[in-house]
């Protein structure tokens, strides 16, 4: 499933319409229209590998040229990360907004930092970034129907990409990436930031490190009540200024799957060596009706006009779950549900022979029937917190972004670049923790059928290494402008 560059980008310019960066957006067009026999048909696709990306060290750089492609709400706040990273130059931004580039542009210059290269070139102002030669990695922080078009344009241009979560939305996205990923050599990062935040990385040092003896089960979940961003509308004309511009998420929601699924799965995933010493095999899942959604868009039709063009739409369920089994015989639940007035929880459980720990709703950890104290979980913290956490974690929490965990992940990418490391998640992993989106949609519609995970490492999770959390080779890269940072990036406690 090669892609012809010319005439993906050609087909992409006559059929795609606008390309808008949260905001890149032509979402109030969108029109789902599952094929669910091809989803099914692609599950049996095994194409031959041309380069194992899983391990794969790219060519050291020194300097790493950001070039940013959406400019909204996820957007701007990684702008603002990277000003803190030595090593990192925010080269380019792009976006079909000029004032979300003011907005970038304002970053910098607040940083005491250069301006960027402007790309707002109208719709496909993207390929233009992609292919210049001022970036090195193509951050790519647009609503989701761009996020593989622009990975895809990116690594065709000889530039590494990092894409916001979920990366795809397709088996043949998923592939798409795969494939362009091997053939360029370029990294396709997914930016799953719930890797790294505290908890998750504790309990995936323990793992690796043999403290649940053998991992039996894992659960994760989305489980987040997100009523005011569904409908914070766009105040001006063109549907630009929202939370979500033109309503695409809430376009998003009539497809019946789990459209958000690795905030749960990615941090189980890597607990589990999932590509790299086990393989998630199948899954089955299933959805409720939806409860809610329908009637809160006509509530909002009696109280606004505006809302009366998505009355008697018919709306994905409020929870959907997936049931995953490994090749190892390890299961998974992954729970979806954006509806319903409920806490916020990723769950983010584990359970092995040995012991078992859940982040929500209060993080604990248990070697048998009783949950440890606290003096126990803190000397837990001291054998296991692992070592990018002591480098950068209370600078993360200075820095911000979801409590630090999104610094972490922008550091440590970077670094990982700079010194010529192997990222710790390559494309398989965008591959494998997205495709539950398409997967997930055939089982809804077929009772619960169980349907096959494609194997995108093709064989090579047998003998792939799992991620390494050990820093040797890594950690050269310091953080500038934090007022409590030594001149080596340390922390200073004292």
């Amino acid at each position: 499933m090669a892609t012809n560059r010319r005439s993906f980008l050609s087909n992409l310019a006559l059929g795609a319409g606008v390309i808008a960066a949260a905001p890149l957006a032509s979402c109030a067009g969108i029109k789902e229209e599952s094929n669910l026999p091809h989803i099914k048909e692609l599950t049996g696709k095994l194409p031959k590998m041309s380069f194992n990306m899983c391990g794969y060290a790219a060519p050291k750089l020194e300097t790493v040229r950001v070039g940013f492609v959406g400019i909204g709400d996820r957007g701007s706040g990684a702008v603002k990360r990277m000003t803190y990273i030595e090593g990192v130059e925010v080269t380019a931004v792009c976006d079909t907004r000029q004032a979300a580039v003011d907005g970038a542009q304002k970053i910098l210059s607040d940083a005491g930092l250069p301006k960027a290269k402007e790309y707002v070139n109208g719709d496909l102002g993207f390929k233009e970034l992609c292919e210049s030669g001022d970036v090195d990695l193509v951050y790519i922080a647009t609503p989701w129907e761009w996020h593989v078009p622009v990975a895809i344009a990116a690594m065709e241009g000889d530039k590494h990409a990092a894409v916001e979560v979920s990366t795809a939305k397709t088996l043949d996205e998923c592939w798409q990436m795969v494939e362009t990923s091997e053939r360029t050599r370029k990294h396709c990062v997914i930016l799953e930031n719930c890797c790294y935040d505290f908890f998750e990385m504790l309990t995936i040092s323990m793992a690796q490190q043999g403290a649940f003896g053998d991992l039996i089960h894992g659960e994760g979940a989305y489980i987040h009540d997100l009523d005011y961003w569904h409908f914070n509308k766009p105040k001006d004309a063109q549907m630009t200024d929202g939370a979500y511009t033109k309503m695409w998420r809430l376009h998003e929601n009539k497809r019946k799957a789990n459209v958000y699924p690795t905030h749960g799965l990615g941090p189980i995933c890597q607990a589990m060596d999932i590509n790299r010493g086990d393989k998630m095999d199948y899954l089955t899942a299933m959805m409720s009706d939806d409860f809610t959604l329908k009637h809160r868009i006509k509530e909002m039709a009696q109280e606004d006009p505006f809302f009366e063009q998505f009355v008697g739409w018919d709306m994905r369920g409020n929870m959907d779950m997936q049931m995953i089994r490994t090749n190892k015989g390890r299961t998974i639940m992954i729970q979806h549900d954006i509806s319903s007035p409920r806490p916020y929880s990723r769950i983010h459980m584990l359970s092995g022979t040995k012991c078992f720990a859940q982040k929500w709703p209060k993080q604990h950890i248990a070697f048998g029937h009783n949950v440890i104290d606290d003096a126990q979980f803190k000397e837990l913290e001291e054998k296991y917190t692992p070592e990018i956490i002591r480098r950068v974690g209370e600078m993360a929490k200075q820095v911000g972004g979801h409590g630090g965990m999104d610094f972490v992940m922008d550091w440590r990418l970077i670094d990982c670049l700079r010194n010529g490391l192997p990222v710790d998640m390559d494309v398989y992993d965008a591959a494998a923790w997205s495709c539950i989106t398409p997967l997930s949609e055939w089982s809804i519609a077929n009772k619960s059928r169980p349907i096959d995970i494609p194997d995108f490492t093709r064989g090579a999770w047998k003998t792939n290494k799992p991620i390494d959390l050990s820093m040797e080779g890594a950690g050269s890269t310091s953080v500038r402008n934090l007022k409590k940072a030594d001149s080596k990036g340390q922390l200073n406690v004292h």
